[in-house]
């Protein structure tokens, strides 16, 4: 048995010893049901409840008749799954994909996928019923990841994989995890098979990371980056999606060079969806005043977030009719400005954006003219002030 499985049985179990309990020490060991094997072999007889299978001089099989969805042809090809293999007999034990064998007690073995039916739940796991014998199966092997309320379960049937049997005390340990790992990697060849980048896919979320989520899309994980779950910015993915959630996605990239883990594959959440951005861009015209965010200064200019997604340009040389040599001295981060549209490039996404054009030369020069009048005003008064005190002057100084 595999320590951390070991480990984990001795402690749902709490103080029942599972030396006590089991007496495994001749049971096959349980293979890995991600790597089952498949043969296709000839149907050969049927005897009562079994089918015979031929697969080469020296290999021959056995499968239960109610398997079938009808009495198999003789000389009929099929496609089997190995369960194991059963020494005394020198027959291969096996099955048939998307099938479950109804458990019955005297033929009860180690490996073998049964049908069972949960009965309650205490603090280590699930309570079951298979062929009529109680049995249990730990809190870490009811499903691939992490149930926080068992109790959901009872009452279902499930398929599960028989893991440990003691006869004798009538014991038996199951698994469903093991089923749906089985069933996951066999989804997940298919899906590989099919997979381009392109495709419009149907996901469920299993976990929300800081930089994304990941999402199952058929047996295989696939991530999608923060960046590429909205068209505003997130600060976080579970401002978009919540673990279980169902999802469309759309695959962006397929890399299969990676030696760890398997393939990765990058989906994108808001490449299913129209960008608002982009009828925002269309709405605009030139000539028209809009106002915006100052969002970044750069030597050059000042970006302006017009709205979510959409920003534009006022070039330096836009800022005012004067000569600038620093834009800060004109716009600040997040100060809010009223600007003019001078050009929207729709291919480019670029927009053009001028303060300098909302006011003609003219108008500006004149405006200069009246600072600088109002300017020498207030300094005359000033000096007034200081040399003769508080005075009243006529003529429009007092």
């Amino acid at each position: 048995m595999d320590a951390k499985l070991a480990a984990e049985i001795e402690q749902a179990l709490g103080d029942m010893s599972l030396e006590d309990m089991l007496d495994i020490a001749d049971q096959p060991k349980t293979k890995d049901k991600s790597q089952r094997q498949r043969k296709t072999g000839t149907v050969m007889s049927v005897h009562g409840k079994d089918v015979f299978i031929e697969f080469g001089p020296k290999s021959q099989g056995v499968c239960p008749l109610e398997l079938f969805p009808e009495t198999p042809a003789l000389g009929a090809r099929l496609e089997f799954i190995v369960e194991r293999f059963d020494k005394e007999d020198g027959l291969l034990i096996l099955t048939r994909e998307g099938t479950v064998q109804k458990a019955e007690w005297e033929s009860l073995e180690v490996g073998q996928v049964v049908e069972a039916r949960c009965t309650g739940v205490n603090k280590g796991g699930l309570e079951m019923d298979v062929a009529h014998h109680k049995a249990f199966m730990p809190a870490g092997q009811v499903d691939l990841r992490h149930i926080a309320e068992l109790s959901v379960f009872v009452g279902e049937k499930m398929p599960c994989e028989v893991m440990e049997v003691d006869k004798k005390r009538g014991r038996i340990i199951l698994s469903r995890r093991q089923t749906l790992e089985a069933d996951r990697a066999e989804q997940r060849t298919k899906t590989l098979a099919t997979l381009e980048v392109g495709q419009m896919l149907h996901a469920t979320i299993t976990s929300i990371q800081q930089y994304g989520a990941f999402a199952d899309i058929g047996g295989l994980d696939g991530l999608i980056h923060i960046s590429d779950m909205s068209y505003e910015r997130l600060k976080h993915p579970s401002e978009v999606v919540k673990e279980g959630q169902q999802v469309t996605v759309k695959v962006l990239k397929i890399d299969t060079t990676s030696a760890k883990g398997g393939p990765r594959i990058g989906l994108g959440l808001k490449q299913t969806m129209a960008d608002p951005a982009v009828a925002a861009r269309a709405a605009l015209k030139e000539g028209e005043t809009v106002s915006g965010r100052v969002t970044k200064i750069m030597p050059f200019g000042a970006f302006v977030e017009l709205s979510p997604g959409v920003e534009g340009l006022i070039h330096i040389s836009e800022l005012s009719h004067e000569r600038v040599h620093d834009v800060r001295k004109i716009v600040k981060p997040d100060e809010i400005v009223t600007m003019k549209v001078l050009s929207v490039d729709p291919s480019s996404k670029k927009i053009a954006l001028s303060i300098k054009a909302m006011k003609s030369k003219d108008e500006y020069d004149q405006e200069v003219s009246e600072r600088k009048e109002d300017e020498k005003m207030r300094k005359l008064r000033a000096q007034l002030n200081n040399k003769f005190g508080p005075l009243k002057l006529k003529g429009g100084i007092g």
